[in-house]
């Protein structure tokens, strides 16, 4: 598991708000510095998240982007550290937007959802762009986006789903997971729902999400999960992120 960390954003102020210390000493605790090297911009410092195993990592720069990487399939650990970047850059600046990169073919519902909680927890507006795939819970967090700042890129690969899950044991415990895998669903269809621009039932996403549904950048727009298509990377004014 590797993070990579801009050299600004270890430097700490001499009195950090709460947030940010709880914030900065959970990034602490999911990297170590790393001695393999990894291509980046001058002034980057390479960091190694200890993993059981080498998978992909969110990525953060403390620049005047405010940038965060999703990337790989989520899970807990990939989720940990995307709540402590934006918690961390909420807490330094709350006014200024954060810009959330997504590739990803989705993974677990918990480690997700509480990625998008959290998205909607901080006062920083999250700008969510898909940059190749964003499968399963990816799609949600894309569609989750602040208003009218959810892009995608023109090759994108979208794709939304009902949950799944597998369980054995008592019939009696069957029945009650079951039962919470419809109720997960519930919940994801509400999600879509309240934040899809195009209008649609409940029963309609339901319907939506009954098989994979697999989508080119056209159709999410056309759907709802994305704002505008993007093809090229600008600046606007304040030297942030702007439209084409």
């Amino acid at each position: 598991m590797r993070a990579v960390v801009s050299s600004k954003m270890q430097r700490v102020a001499k009195a950090p708000s709460n947030a940010s210390a709880v914030a900065l000493n959970l990034l602490r605790t999911l990297s170590k510095p790393s001695s393999r090297s990894l291509s980046g911009p001058p002034g980057f410092r390479d960091y190694n998240v200890a993993p059981k195993a080498w998978v992909p990592t969110p990525l953060v720069t403390e620049t005047v982007e405010r940038i965060v990487f999703l990337n790989g399939p989520i899970d807990d650990t990939v989720s940990n550290s995307v709540k402590a970047q934006l918690i961390y850059l909420e807490a330094e600046a709350p006014e200024k937007p954060i810009h959330l990169y997504i590739d990803t073919p989705g993974g677990s519902v918990n480690a997700g959802l509480s990625i998008y909680d959290t998205m909607t927890y901080i006062s920083s507006p999250v700008t969510t762009t898909c940059i190749g795939q964003a499968a399963s819970m990816g799609s949600l967090l894309l569609c989750g986006g602040a208003p009218k700042k959810r892009f995608c890129l023109p090759n994108s690969s979208i794709m939304i789903h009902q949950p799944s899950g597998g369980y054995y044991g008592q019939a009696s415990d069957i029945a009650i997971h079951a039962k919470e895998i419809l109720r997960v669903r519930e919940k994801l269809n509400e999600i879509y729902k309240r934040h899809l621009t195009k209008p649609h039932s409940l029963e309609e996403i339901e319907k939506l999400m009954e098989r994979d549904k697999f989508m080119g950048a056209e159709e999410a727009l056309e759907m709802g999960i994305v704002d505008e298509i993007l093809t090229k990377r600008v600046k606007d004014e304040n030297g942030g992120e702007g439209k084409p």
